[in-house]
């Protein structure tokens, strides 16, 4: 913790030292669209992914002249992002609690220059609207990989050993071992197959080495062969002849047009009864209606993750409802060591955005017209 708060501190030093060397000679408008933190934002000093955080940059966008307006006000014609979207500059934006930046939005958005995701993963984008319109779209790539091949790593704990209904006797004051262990497994010697093996899938495989998992993995591309050989996992060039072959699947592919409802009843229908499946990647990817009703009749013994669509997910939405989930709120990749990688990437792409610098390669989506491979 002491490392963090130093972490923070420095970022706060950099905001405030020195008034920066360099200061822009135009100022510009920045709207931030992040969650709210209300009762929460004062119980960590590291907290800075929220409107209340504000990313710890407003004192150095600031010094600077320029203008930082920080909302979690994001849907409809009356939001407070709606107010700004025809004069700002620059918006950033997150998965977390992601605004939807439409091809109406873009039209309306005469000064709009660049688009930064805290995180990774820029689908709540019309990445093609932006290319179109020749907008900058960059996110942080790398600064949650870590904290979200931890998070599905859990989640296949979860569901795998039946730790939910447990958990759900003891604060029901309940007391009832067979109504758990009927369905509890270990995890060694299962087969686990990840759909995407780029960033946050190697990092699941590498992670998954240690319990003597059959590792598979299905991608456009195959992995270094000789990292692949030191994880000790299989390339699967054809998808639906992987799926039936896990006692697990890792959704970890980016949402794409391609991606979109990837998972519907048909391809839900080619795993085997009674698989786990965990998806961290994006709520799209699967037919809503047909993993609910996987969960429902047994087939999918488990569904758990993160990510939903829409986002906030409505009270209705029946994954909250199915039997034999581990959803959450969009969480993975917003934990406190996350969010200061993300902050500091932004930070740091904005200061070569005021200077006319080109941006780290892997951080664009979209560039010059051009969108990035995994979104073409």
């Amino acid at each position: 913790m002491a490392m963090w708060r130093a972490a923070a501190r420095q970022l706060v030093d950099r905001a405030l030292g020195a008034r920066v060397a360099h200061t822009s000679a135009v100022s510009k408008k920045i709207v931030g669209v992040f969650y709210k933190a209300g009762e929460y934002a004062d119980k960590n000093p590291n907290f800075v992914g929220c409107v209340e955080g504000a990313l710890g940059i407003r004192n150095w966008l600031e010094s600077q002249g320029h203008r930082y307006i920080v909302t979690d006000d994001k849907e409809g014609p009356n939001s407070e992002l709606e107010k700004h979207i025809e004069d700002m500059h620059v918006l950033i934006t997150t998965p977390f609690h992601p605004a939807y930046v439409t091809a109406e939005r873009i039209k309306k958005a005469k000064n709009l220059e660049l688009l930064l995701t805290a995180g990774i993963g820029s689908d709540h984008i019309d990445l093609p609207a932006a290319a179109a319109a020749g907008l900058t779209v960059a996110e942080v790539t790398g600064s949650n990989t870590v904290s979200v091949a931890e998070d599905e790593l859990l989640r296949i704990l979860i569901l795998v050993r039946n730790f939910l209904p447990g958990y759900q006797q003891v604060v029901q004051g309940e007391w009832n071992v067979a109504g758990i262990a009927h369905r509890a497994y270990d995890l060694e010697g299962k087969t686990v197959g990840t759909v995407g093996a780029g960033r946050i899938g190697r990092l699941l495989l590498q992670r998954l080495k240690p319990f003597n998992c059959n590792l598979l993995y299905h991608d456009r591309l195959q992995i270094d062969p000789e990292l692949e050989k030191e994880i000790g996992a299989k390339f699967e060039e054809d998808l639906d002849a992987m799926l039936p072959k896990c006692d697990v699947v890792v959704i970890n592919t980016p949402l794409t047009e391609k991606t979109r409802g990837m998972f519907n009843k048909e391809r839900i229908a080619k795993m085997k009864k009674g698989v786990i499946v965990v998806n961290n990647a994006r709520g799209a990817i699967m037919d809503t209606q047909a993993v609910a009703d996987a969960c429902s009749s047994g087939h999918i013994a488990g569904y758990g993750g993160d990510v939903w669509f829409p986002q906030p997910a409505p009270k209705d939405h029946p994954w909250r409802y199915m039997p034999n989930h581990a959803m959450t709120p969009h969480i993975s990749g917003t934990t406190i060591d996350a969010q200061l990688r993300y902050a500091e990437g932004v930070r740091d792409m904005l200061d070569r955005y005021f200077k006319g610098e080109d941006f780290p390669a892997q951080n664009y989506i979209v560039k010059e017209g051009q969108l990035a491979s995994q979104y073409q």
